[in-house]
């Protein structure tokens, strides 16, 4: 049987997005979650970068066995992996590990070595942004971890809002949270969260292009050091 959410065009859906990002401003994670699963239900899933599992655990309190998508670039730290595992072992979700069209390898073999170190963009499409794109093909709308309080390139971010590039409603649940939030919320709930981030890491992204952040820089500040480049292009 043919359900309202398979039918609705682009307009629809982008008219959707944009009403319940006005209607859903102050709402609460939940209650921002909870409207995906009603109008989307299995076409809605989780992206996560391991960073931590926040959303994934709030998106599994609303619907158990949630999609939880995750880009293994083959750049991961190993903590990240890890992660990734723990997660698939102890919460109530289903991890769908998605993987680029090529090997590290076959990518040296191709475009040359160290392709992050040369020409970062066309690495982050080759290894996250084509993946995700053909593995969102099966849904309608995605839920992200992004935060207005990250970065300056992040401050407007609807907490429901559309995806023009792939044509896809986007939910941010947590875009109105702080840092103090998130930790307060791993800490009543027990998180599971990415070792790194104890040990300097403010945001984790791929090992070559990730470094340590230092007093009073923005979380993004670790992401590609000394570039102008500030996000893979999953977001924009």
């Amino acid at each position: 049987m043919t359900t309202a959410q398979e039918t609705r065009t682009a307009e629809e859906l982008k008219a959707l997005a944009e009403q319940a990002g006005r209607d859903l401003e102050d709402a609460s994670a939940l209650e921002i979650l909870q409207w995906a699963v009603d109008t989307f239900g299995k076409q809605f899933c989780v992206t996560s970068s391991m960073e931590d599992a926040v959303v994934a655990h709030l998106a599994s309190r609303v619907l158990k066995g949630v999609d939880v998508v995750f880009l293994d670039t083959g750049y991961h730290f190993p903590e990240t992996i890890g992660t990734r595992d723990a997660v698939e072992a102890v919460m109530d979700v289903n991890v769908i590990t998605l993987t680029p069209r090529q090997t590290v390898a076959e990518q040296d073999a191709e475009y040359g070595a160290k392709l992050h170190d040369r020409d970062p963009d066309l690495c982050c499409k080759l290894r996250k942004v084509r993946p995700l794109e053909e593995g969102l093909k099966a849904y309608r709308a995605w839920a992200t971890g992004l935060r207005r309080d990250e970065s300056p390139t992040r401050a407007n971010t609807p907490v429901v809002g559309w995806d023009e590039k792939r044509q896809k409603v986007k939910v941010s649940p947590i875009a109105r949270w702080t840092q103090d939030d998130v930790d307060a919320y791993v800490t009543e709930h027990g998180v599971l969260t990415n070792p790194l981030l104890t040990d300097g890491y403010a945001s984790v992204g791929c090992a070559p292009c990730t470094r340590r952040v230092l007093e009073g820089e923005d979380a993004r500040a670790g992401r590609w050091a000394g570039r102008a480049k500030t996000e893979c292009g999953l977001h924009g």
